[in-house]
């Protein structure tokens, strides 16, 4: 339609505001209230225009234009309105300019600077309130609060967390968290989104005051290091160290995060500058670990691996890759495992998330990946989250799930053993026992093809395997069901039927469903249940695996696995290893031609066959299963490297350990949940002899003969879309907006965001008969407890780096079992008091937090914390065809201890 503005006419799309439209024209209307990503407010009216033909001022940002409307935005009668908004929201006199940690960046100062107004033309006398700073990362100011809704807005609409709101009326009006609480007291999980929108300096980082203001700070584009949504960060960095994080606002609407963060990804980024960085290398003498020089220890770690390569064979070196750094780091490590050391023994963490996944999915589909996006939450009309605490595995996504229900009218199924966040939102909560979900998966499908619920169309045309498929289905009935899980049968049936009469339904699932010894059936029921009902291939629908870390996706796609190249071309086809070699400069001949052994299997052959493990930011001596199991195999091998940012517990039994350089001291790309390649580019110098993966990988690499390997990522990423189909199209400059979901195989084309809509990798898809298999270990009269581990909020992995924050330590500063308040009472526990915790693998110490959160008869225990290490108490049974352990279940007792006795 055609407007006018200031007299000039312009052309502008229906549906625009007044304010939008100025603005996209470059005509800068000022608001306070207004943000992109909280919209209209007409609260503050400082943008505040002239209509033609309406009598009073309109406020801009309210205001949708019309075909022929005339607008001014800067007569004389809207200055003085404007300028009068200003004076009285100076009155309160909280507005200090010299001491405020937003000076320089505060739009009101801003606006006041435009006007001339020097001091307020009045002061209201108001009492003044102390700042609150009762929480970790965030100061409340009162005083500076202009009452403009923002962050109200965003707090209940964006990350619908809810805790902001205004109370009293007119001049007694004021912002609480809660019904009034300090927001160190209220349910506030300081994810920072408050203190993104605010115009002022009512709210602002705690850490970064007297540090850094906003004008005295640059900003870097990087992708966040934390778990699989990939959030895209502006990195405030001055004097070359971190400042503070905020979500990109540039095309939020098309990114993974839309401009969010959780609490990790705004506060937990101290590690990097931690005194407890290593710097430079280590090497084993004496027993003991002493700094080396870049030569002594390189050269010393050629020769090691050289030498057991001579003696035992390259299939006696094994290599563990990494999730935390890039595809290009996990490419050149790919290649020197195949092209320079001739083993396929490479791996990394996936085997300890999604294995499973990967398996089931590449066989049930041809493909082991996400089949939609995050972003598609909005365009189901029922989303079944299972295996996944989504509020804290994956914050920001997990506020996506909730808006899609609270605010879009979006159902919600959720299967989880605990009372997590979403099942409080949730239509329908599965509760079943840890370790049953192939009955309830199972059972869901025997109630929709009961009541002829399932789709025989999309089946004929797109699935194999139905007959004894369905022949499978006799044994899960409701009541076989509620027997084996405990979820009542009109739960499962009415769950089944919401699901299955959905024009659009969502499945995202996490590592509560794929660590388990039964892990790759689990999933092989939650394909079938997408398939039987054609929830697949169409905008809104999809099986969903939601990554733990950051790259888990994109070390995957790179090859580090032991049985396939990039792309996942498997490494027992005879063309696909000559191309590679091709591209190398290697003898084709030389490479191994078999599968290698995977992360679990590497650790249980230590000392047999795997002589020497290089590993690159893995930390099995917390992560891997029956801790105490896997130190007794790692002390075995003859040679372990630790290639890090900390001297982790694996660190601590290396013979070499090489300092790296942190994803925000390098350039490299990271691939998503959903497939999505994104840059995150260089924002800091590592500190002393700290150095990027790729340049130590190459130097290693020319030592153990190699000519030419790349060292940086630009050679390395030419590599992979030279060697990679699915990635050809995906340029540095393609991606340096919103990035591309792969397949992509041109320049030309726009990405891939939908999987499978017209056909399947595999031609049709494979249903699945899925017998029952109970848990590895059930509870007994001498472990009557069913263990369950996993994430919380505020911290990540094996707490590397996560504890090294001062906001996400004060937190939460150390592990806690959650037991029921029934067994609570029973055993006589109070909250706080140190219990100790046994299975028939180890004991640790840790205090009890009682909740209703789980059930009774079962515990959950976080797994970030080394002295009270959840994984000395877990299975190591594997998945037979995965190969991943038994993470989520295994039988455990509670003793009280006396005072003294704890051993943490």
């Amino acid at each position: 339609m055609n407007i006018l503005i200031d007299g000039v006419s312009f052309t502008v799309p229906a549906g625009l505001t007044a304010l939008e439209a100025a603005r996209a024209n470059g005509i800068d209307v000022p608001s306070l209230c207004w943000h992109p990503r909280t919209g209209a407010a007409g609260r503050c009216r400082a943008c505040l225009v002239e209509v033609e033909g309406v009598e009073r001022l309109k406020e801009a940002c309210a205001l949708e234009v019309r075909e022929g409307m005339s607008i001014r935005t800067a007569t004389p009668r809207v200055l003085a309105a404007r300028r009068l908004v200003v004076e009285l929201l100076l009155a309160g006199g909280g507005h200090d300019c010299l001491s405020c940690q937003a000076n320089g960046a505060c739009e009101l100062q801003s606006l006041a600077y435009r006007l001339g107004i020097e001091r307020p033309a009045f002061l209201t006398g108001r009492d003044k309130e102390p700042p609150d700073e009762s929480s970790e990362g965030i100061i409340r100011d009162l005083d500076k609060c202009i009452l403009c809704g923002r962050c109200v807005a965003s707090c209940g609409e964006n990350v619908l967390h809810e805790v902001l709101d205004f109370a009293g009326r007119g001049a007694r009006s004021r912002l609480v968290c809660d019904d009034g609480q300090p927001m160190g007291g209220s349910t506030c999980v300081q994810c920072g989104e408050c203190v993104q929108v605010c115009p002022v300096g009512a709210l602002v980082y705690k850490r970064a005051r007297g540090k850094a203001r906003p004008w005295e700070t640059e900003a870097h584009r990087v992708v966040c290091p934390y778990c699989g949504v990939g959030c895209l960060i502006d990195l405030r960095v001055k004097d070359n160290r971190w400042m503070w994080s905020e979500g990109v606002e540039d095309g939020a609407a098309g990114l993974p995060n839309r401009g969010m963060l959780c609490v990790k990804g705004r506060f937990g980024f101290d590690y990097v500058a931690s005194p407890d960085r290593l710097t430079t290398p280590f090497l084993r003498q004496g027993g003991e670990l002493r700094p080396a020089t870049w030569e002594e220890a390189l050269s010393f770690a050629a020769a090691r691996l050289a030498e057991i390569k001579s003696k035992y064979g390259p299939r006696s070196l094994g290599v563990f890759s990494s999730a935390k750094v890039s595809n290009e780091e996990n490419y050149a490590l790919m290649r020197l495992a195949r092209g320079v050391l001739g083993t396929n023994s490479i791996d990394h963490c996936a085997r300890l998330c999604h294995a499973s996944s990967v398996a089931a999915l590449s066989e049930v589909l041809g493909s082991g990946s996400m089949t939609n996006s995050l972003q598609e939450a909005e365009k189901a009309d029922v989303i079944f989250v299972t295996g996944s605490n989504t509020t804290w595995g994956h914050p920001v996504f997990g506020g996506m799930i909730r808006r899609a229900v609270k605010r879009r009218g979006v159902k919600l199924i959720v299967a989880d053993p605990r009372r997590i966040e979403l099942a409080e939102c949730a239509d329908i909560h599965l509760r079943h026992r840890n370790g049953t979900d192939i009955a309830v998966l199972m059972g869901l499908q025997h109630v929709i093809v009961r009541d002829g619920l399932h789709r025989p169309e999309f089946i004929r045309a797109r699935c194999e395997g139905w007959d004894a498929y369905l022949d499978s289905l006799a044994f899960y009935t409701p009541a076989t069901v509620e027997s084996i899980t405990g979820i009542p049968a009109d739960a499962l049936t009415a769950a089944a039927r919401l699901y299955a009469s959905a024009g659009a339904a969502a499945i995202y699932f996490g590592m509560g469903v794929a660590q388990h010894a039964h892990g790759v059936d689990n999933v092989r029921a939650l394909a079938n249940l997408a398939l039987i009902t054609g929830n697949i291939g169409r905008e809104g629908t999809g099986i969903n695996p939601l990554r733990g870390q950051v790259n888990v996706q994109g070390a995957s796609d790179m090859g580090a696995l032991p049985n396939v190249f990039t792309g996942y071309q498997p490494v027992t086809d005879p063309a696909v290893r000559a191309a590679f070699a091709a591209a190398w400069g290697a003898d084709p001949a030389a490479m191994d031609s078999a599968p290698g052994l995977t992360m679990t299997e590497m650790v249980a052959a230590c000392g047999d066959t795997i002589r020497g493990l290089y590993i690159i930011g893995e930390n099995p001596m917390v992560a891997d299963p029956n801790l105490n199991h896997a130190e007794k195999m790692l002390r075995r091998a003859e040679l372990i490297i630790v290639q890090d940012i900390f001297l982790t517990e694996t660190a601590q039994l290396a013979d070499v350990v090489l300092p790296s350089a942190c994803s925000f001291e390098k350039t490299g790309t990271y691939t998503n949940s959903e497939r999505r390649v994104q840059i995150s580019r260089k924002a800091l110098d590592p500190p002393g002899q700290a150095r990027p993966d790729s340049e130590i990988i190459a130097d290693l690499a020319a030592r153990l003969g190699a000519k030419g390997f790349p060292a940086g990522p630009e050679q390395l990423y030419r590599e992979i879309r030279n060697l990679t189909p699915s990635y050809r199209g995906i340029t540095y400059e393609r991606i340096a907006g919103q990035g591309l979901r792969w397949p992509c195989p041109d320049e030309s084309h726009p990405g891939t965001p939908i999987l499978h809509a017209a056909s399947f990798p595999r031609g049709k898809a494979k249903l699945s008969a899925v017998a029952y298999v109970p848990p590895a270990e059930e509870p007994d009269s001498s472990y009557p407890f069913r263990l369950n581990t996993g994430r919380l909020l505020q911290h990540y992995h094996t707490g590397s780096m996560s504890r090294r924050s001062e906001v996400l330590s004060g937190l939460v500063p150390r592990g806690m079992v959650e037991v029921h308040p029934v067994d609570a009472a029973c055993l006589g526990l109070i909250d706080g008091e140190i219990v100790r915790v046994s299975t028939r693998r180890g004991t640790i110490d840790i205090a009890v937090l009682i909740t209703p959160r789980v059930a009774a008869g079962a515990i959950f225990i976080p797994f970030h914390f080394a002295e009270a290490a959840a994984n000395r108490l877990t299975l190591d049974v594997l998945d037979p065809l995965a190969k991943i352990p038994e993470y989520k279940v295994c039988a455990a007792r509670l003793d009280k201890i006396a005072a003294g006795e704890a051993e943490a």
